[in-house]
């Protein structure tokens, strides 16, 4: 299995993490000349060799509208959010150079500067969705790519407490960290692992100061975006994850936890700007994992008092919220009332958000829970091209097994365009193959 093990006990943003991902490319030259060929509004990317406590890596820097980064934001990554659109002076003291959603964003030429004739345009996710609309991604990675800031957008509306869609993202901000998600997601693009795992999150201590007041580390939309996933702090006083790195790692983990057996055949090292006593970089291990279990979380209850329809939507809306597998089987309960036993399969990341499902949707009082191993063949998915059309294939293969499905969807579609049985539109597309 190809596996991807990200190590980020010094926390990951998204400049990180994109270069960290670059370092694993076969190719790194034409990914860059990709990324400089997105229509991306003013912005350019460049990639520089940096060395932390005597370890060489790269370090990826983005220019907007020919200003770097460290230049238009005072040497950070920072992207933060206003829900209002009038100009403020702020002071902020961060340590750790990242992109960085919080309160608000500003242009920091010097921490002594005035600010009045500084302008602001501010983005909102309705914007910032037809900016990724247009940079015309393949269809997955635009999908990744619009996932991780809607996490984002979702984490600033709950810190504020306003809707997202009157949350408003900086230009600059905006700009550079469309850049740096966009970057990660063409590298997972390119490199597809099969399975993504991540450390537990060093996320850094201390606070954070602006004209609000003084802010604890990690900031309130990356301990919101990080809920269910083992965080730590450490002794390292400065703002380690931000929230572009974290809603980078929640989207693309299929879990969190301590490097699993696998045999590396390539490193990447993804720098930070700031020197620290450890290392300031994040680590992308590939390479392939012997076949191992697969953790799940299981959790069931007991209902005797819904309708049919009621549980059947319950398993719709659960399924349709990402759970491995919903089902139901027929129990007999107390007083030998026949009654239903739901059980859902989920991530064990995941916990909280079908636990919460699971209530809303169904009469229960109370959810079992227990946590499972089971052995998985690895899937994916190619398009055929037949007399009919293009039709899909399902490929399962482990454990010395290989089996192939055509998916039923567009077998169904060829057997009512030509007026055939369905067994007869699959033997025809066989016969073709």
């Amino acid at each position: 299995m190809k596996l991807l093990y990200l190590d980020c006990s010094m926390g990951a943003a998204g400049d990180m993490l994109s270069a960290a991902l670059y370092e694993l490319l076969p190719d790194r030259d034409a990914f860059l000349q990709k990324l400089n060929a997105l229509p991306i509004p003013g912005v350019r990317f460049l990639k520089e060799s940096a060395e932390k406590c005597g370890i060489r890596g790269t370090h990826f820097n983005v220019t907007v509208n020919g200003e770097t980064e460290s230049e238009e934001m005072h040497d950070h990554e920072h992207e933060h959010e206003h829900t209002h659109d009038h100009e403020h002076h702020h002071d902020h003291e961060h340590d750790h150079e990242h992109e960085h959603e919080h309160d608000h964003e500003h242009h920091h030429h010097d921490h002594d500067h005035d600010h009045e004739h500084a302008h602001h345009h501010h983005s909102s996710l309705h914007e910032i969705e037809h900016i990724v609309w247009d940079l015309e991604l393949p269809e997955q990675v635009e999908k990744d790519v619009l996932a991780v800031y809607r996490l984002i957008a979702e984490a600033e509306s709950n810190a504020h407490g306003v809707p997202v869609s009157e949350i408003h993202f900086h230009e600059v901000g905006t700009m550079d960290a469309v850049a740096d998600i966009t970057a990660v997601c063409l590298a997972m693009s390119e490199l597809a692992p099969e399975k993504v795992v991540v450390s537990p999150i060093h996320v850094g201590s201390g606070t954070v100061r602006c004209a609000h007041g003084i802010l604890p580390v990690p900031a309130p939309a990356t301990a919101y975006i990080l809920r269910g996933v083992p965080i730590y702090s450490g002794e390292i006083q400065s703002e380690l994850c931000t929230p572009t790195g974290a809603a980078l790692l929640k989207h693309f983990a299929d879990e969190f936890g301590p490097m699993p057996v696998m045999k590396t055949s390539k490193i990447g090292y993804g720098m930070g700007k700031k020197d620290f006593p450890r290392a300031n970089c994040v680590r992308a291990f590939l390479g392939e994992s012997e076949e191992a279990p697969d953790r799940v979380l299981e959790l069931s209850c007991n209902l005797d008092d819904m309708t049919g329809e009621a549980i059947g939507f319950a398993c719709e809306t659960l399924l349709a919220a990402g759970a491995n597998e919903v089902f139901t089987t027929p129990v007999q309960m107390k007083k030998f009332r026949p009654g239903v036993l739901l059980t859902v399969l989920c991530r064990e990341q995941d916990r909280e958000k079908f636990v919460s499902l699971i209530f809303r949707h169904t009469t229960t009082i109370g959810i079992r829970e227990s946590r499972l191993e089971r052995c998985v063949l690895r899937r994916r998915s190619e398009t055929l091209e037949t007399p009919y059309g293009e039709v899909r294939r399902k490929i399962s293969e482990g454990y010395g097994v290989l089996r192939e499905k055509l998916e039923y969807e567009d077998l169904a579609r060829i057997a009512k365009e030509r007026d055939m049985s369905f067994s007869e539109a699959e033997k025809a597309i066989e016969a073709d193959r």
